[in-house]
């Protein structure tokens, strides 16, 4: 009975952890950088969001162009009198009438209307630009994400390469212990050693988890992302800024937007001029009775001129207004641009200098800890100087990947500030 019992408590236990061991082991899906880009892009619902300004655009335009449009209407009145009146035994008047009318109306001359087509038609152009830079965005903060995991992939390699030289002088100094060659004080601090590494190694990985859990969050994927392939950014020479100003989601953007707003101040002479309609209203008359109807129609032009209004002023003046501060805006935005791309070469310069140090110190710390080992092997030294040229090698091979990681992201910096990674 107690081995029944302690089997089904087993069968129970294991049903119960399988969906959480299957998740475990199911494969973590690995992305490339463009695909990385390009998934977060069409998924995250941000730029989807963005895009209904697009849509609200186009209404607007929609519903500027209808005032231009002819408009008829249709309309029928049933009319019921007490009594038909006749004269001389003749019916003059039914008891009842039905009026059956239509009215048409279309502006021939409307230069306010059709100057709000041409400025919703701007308002398009700048909802596309500005979806175009949340879109930048978007692929920005994605192209960080895939950069960590990156980074603290590369960190797991450097920490691993630690644990296992660590784990190789435990070894040896066990084995000369055991020999009767060694000392206790080489063991454990050989083993303090190891212990230290693993401990680092098992932060790294949960720094790596972190930012593949990151990354999955950027692809709306319900999990973490792994990252493919290191991707290689170009270094573009130095050019004028008139070149790559330009290029810039946020330059383009407010371009446009400052030839929206002239257009629409450009526009504010078409309030005094002279509007012209036409209306056309044709009308059947008939009775309830077998007495023949009526038919009628009326066409009318409507000329309006406006010939005192304090308002366009007041309007126009609003509108010179916000012409100047979209300038103003603009010009912040290019001296910030300009700062930036310089900002972005000098950090590459130097990122590529401390990258040239580093990678140096690290093949130096390699060779000392190589020398450090080989005369401990040989009994020339203690392991305390192998210890802290493991220690001395990691530190150093740390700091080469964070510099590789600084060098790299610095390129893409530099894209980003002249306008080359949308």
């Amino acid at each position: 009975m107690a081995f029944r019992h302690a089997l089904n408590t087993f069968v129970l236990v294991t049903a119960g952890l399988w969906p959480v061991i299957a998740h475990a082991q199911t494969p973590m899906r690995t992305v490339e950088f463009q695909q990385a880009v390009d998934q977060a892009v069409a998924k995250n619902p941000t730029l989807a969001s963005a895009a209904t300004a697009i849509a609200r655009a186009d209404a607007l335009l929609q519903q500027a162009r209808a005032v231009l449009r002819p408009i008829v209407t249709g309309s029928a009145t049933n009319l019921m009198f007490e009594s038909a009146q006749s004269s001389d035994d003749s019916a003059v008047q039914p008891p009842g009438l039905l009026i059956l009318g239509a009215n048409a109306t279309m502006p021939l001359l409307a230069p306010e209307g059709a100057a709000r087509v041409g400025q919703s038609r701007d308002q398009i152009e700048v909802a596309t630009l500005a979806t175009a830079e949340v879109r930048q965005q978007i692929a920005v903060a994605t192209a960080y994400a895939y950069l960590g995991v990156v980074a603290a992939r590369r960190q797991i390699e450097v920490n691993e390469r630690a644990v296992e030289s660590a784990r190789a002088l435990l070894d040896f100094a066990q084995r000369r212990l055991e020999g009767g060659a060694g000392s206790r004080l080489n063991q454990v601090r050989a083993a303090q050693a190891l212990s230290a590494g693993e401990t680092q190694l098992e932060a790294v990985r949960f720094a790596l988890r972190e930012a593949q859990e990151a990354l999955g969050t950027m692809l709306a994927e319900n999990g973490p992302v792994n990252a493919g392939a290191e991707p290689v950014f170009d270094v573009p020479a130095p050019g004028d800024p008139a070149g790559w100003l330009g290029e810039r989601p946020d330059v383009q953007l407010q371009t446009r937007t400052i030839a929206a707003a002239e257009r629409v101040l450009s526009d504010s002479s078409k309030s005094w001029l002279p509007t012209l309609g036409v209306t056309f209203t044709p009308q059947v008359v008939t009775r309830a009775s077998d007495f023949s109807g009526g038919y009628g129609f009326q066409l009318g032009l409507n000329l309006s001129q406006r010939i005192f209004d304090r308002r366009p002023a007041a309007e126009k003046a609003l509108r010179q207004v916000n012409v100047s501060q979209a300038r103003f805006i603009l010009d912040d935005i290019e001296l910030r641009a300009r700062a930036e791309e310089r900002l972005a070469r000098e950090k590459l310069t130097s990122s590529e200098r401390v990258l040239a140090s580093s990678l140096q110190t690290a093949q130096l710390a390699t060779e000392v800890l190589e020398i450090s080992t080989a005369a401990f092997e040989l009994g020339a030294t203690t392991n305390l100087d192998v210890v802290l040229a493991q220690r001395a090698a990691r530190d150093a091979d740390t700091t080469a990947a964070l510099a590789e990681d600084a060098a790299r992201r610095a390129r893409f910096e530099l894209l980003v500030a002249i306008g080359r990674f949308k």
